[in-house]
């Protein structure tokens, strides 16, 4: 797994996209005390739920692994020219 650039502020907006779209879509609602492992493992499970992303096999998930998907992810939802992708 080779670690992408600015992943770690390309992880806090892909949790940021995914609540929007999380709460939009009506599967959950957020509350201040989630943390942000905990909303990274909904948020992931949901895309994959939704076919959006494709799930890691059972023996490498973690939390570190789903973070790595979001990020993955959410680099490719920003245009080329995004300033996180630089």
């Amino acid at each position: 797994m080779k670690k992408l650039k600015n992943e770690a502020k390309l992880l806090k907006e892909a949790i940021r996209v995914g609540m929007i779209f999380a709460e939009q879509r009506g599967a959950v609602e957020f509350e201040e005390t989630d943390t942000a492992k905990e909303k990274a493992e909904y948020i992931y499970r949901l895309l994959v739920h939704d076919n959006l992303i494709q799930p890691l096999a059972k023996a490498e998930e973690s939390d570190v692994n789903m973070k790595h998907k979001l990020a993955l992810w959410m680099s490719r939802q920003l245009p080329k020219d995004h300033p996180l992708l630089k």
